[in-house]
């Protein structure tokens, strides 16, 4: 499938004034289906009205208007707009209109109907977590924890379909966390960022969090202001749902033929600190995801018919070694998920995880069974992780060529014939340097 990335860079930009005045963030498109899709952005206090103006590619004598149900004038004024009625694999431009006045332009293609036609399309992603922007007045002292952020100008120069946020995309400080309207200002402001926007409009994106757009670091379930967290996350990223019964973010996203399951290891997470076992048993009291969530994944994997059905979290899941944040850690849970990948058979499984500040791809052996693999891109711009100085600089479970300890993300595309398809992977730099390589068939992720 032909990224429309380079659309928005030949795209028009109405003068810098009146988008500052106005337009505070974005706008970026998010839950692109076949015939809908999701535009955010985030609106001045000022702006007393919000509307998208839509239509065909070149067919501007068409064209739709949008507006915005919701309250405006507030302090910080995210805004998502749905627009529907929309034609399977077409390429829309559209304005965002403030006050009646067209502040952006930007474009966004729906996915192509494919299913029952014909092979189902290559395409591409990028991914990566750990984005730290300096704030000197709340950072804490001494060298800044933020790396240079033009990486993300970078990845807006990549060809993709979409952007998958594997956690930590903004860092709560001790300003921040303590209170909801420091939660909220810290979502604003990083999404805020010049940097940013044409990244935010160069694809899609989606996301989950982990501890640091959670809350404070190793946040867990005890978090007191955990709902109101979950919903300045809802407010600034236009994933297709957030949970279910008003709990969690957790939601299922689908592109071409690979299924995400994207995972809240916050929301229902034991603290860390509990044992992994007492009296030479698992803990049943230290669980990472929680009942309500492992079994809508259970229900959701068995029901998918994807080539690779990759499961998205913000923690690493299968590193044996790692001290740090892990599924592992939660044995109940863990040794529970993978009796039922061994009872159920089945087949293309993968893990995409952030949080560690250095990339890599950690195999794990199965007896009788395929090996699983866990995708670790991290950091984007925060600092770079001790792993070269700790117990896991020689991990045996790594696969070779793949550790990366610098800034990076990760460019991943799925490609070949029906039965035959592989998942290629290029770990990379702010200068588009390939720094790690993997690749895997999906004949090798079965029994």
């Amino acid at each position: 499938m032909r990224s429309v990335s380079f659309l928005f860079l030949l795209l028009w930009i109405l003068p810098a004034t009146a988008q500052q005045k106005a337009l505070v963030a974005g706008p970026m498109a998010g839950s692109v289906e076949l015939r809908d899709v999701i535009i955010w952005l985030e609106a001045a206090p000022s702006v007393k009205q919000a509307a998208i103006r839509y239509y065909e590619k070149g067919k501007p004598a068409a064209a739709r208007t949008e507006r915005f149900t919701g309250e405006l004038g507030k302090r910080y004024n995210p805004v998502k707009i749905q627009l529907v009625n929309l034609e399977p694999g077409t390429a829309y431009e559209y304005e965002v209109l403030l006050d009646g006045k067209a502040v952006k332009r930007s474009a966004f293609s729906t996915k192509t109907l494919w299913q029952n036609r014909r092979p189902a399309p290559d395409f591409t992603f990028l991914t990566g977590s750990c984005a730290y922007f300096n704030e000197p007045a709340y950072d804490r002292p001494g060298k800044p924890y933020g790396n240079d952020s033009s990486i993300f100008e970078t990845m807006a120069a990549v060809p993709a379909d979409f952007m998958m946020w594997l956690g930590d995309n903004w860092y709560t400080r001790d300003a921040d966390y303590h209170s909801v309207p420091g939660l909220q200002y810290r979502a604003h402001r990083d999404r805020s960022l010049p940097v940013l926007q044409r990244f935010l409009q160069a694809m899609p994106h989606y996301a989950v969090w982990d501890d640091h757009d959670y809350g404070p670091n190793n946040s867990n379930k005890s978090y007191i202001f955990r709902e109101q967290s979950r919903e300045v996350f809802s407010q600034y990223w236009p994933n297709p749902s957030f949970g279910e019964e008003g709990k969690g973010i957790y939601t299922r996203y689908s592109f071409s033929d690979v299924d995400f399951f994207l995972l809240d290891g916050r929301y229902w997470s034991s603290a860390g600190e509990l044992p992994d076992s007492v009296n030479g048993q698992p803990n049943p009291a230290k669980k990472m995801y929680g009942d309500q969530q492992m079994e809508w994944l259970k229900n959701a994997l068995l029901t998918s018919n994807a080539s690779f059905k990759i499961i998205v979290t913000g923690s690493q899941a299968l590193n044996p070694i790692s001290i740090y944040d892990s599924f592992h850690h939660f044995p109940v849970e863990y040794h529970d998920f993978m009796n039922f990948l061994e009872q159920n058979h089945i087949p293309g499984i993968l893990f995409l995880t952030g949080d560690r500040h250095h990339s890599e791809v950690v195999k794990l052996p199965r007896k009788n069974n395929y090996p699983l693999y866990d995708i670790t891109s991290s950091p984007l711009t925060s600092g770079v992780g001790g792993v070269l100085l700790g117990n896991e600089k020689d991990n045996p479970y790594r696969v070779p060529g793949t550790l990366v300890v610098t800034q990076n993300f990760a460019q991943i595309s799925v490609s070949g014939p029906k039965g035959g398809r592989v998942l290629k992977l290029e770990f990379m730099d702010k200068g588009k340097q390939v720094l790690g390589r993997f690749e895997v068939n999906q004949q090798e992720l079965r029994k």
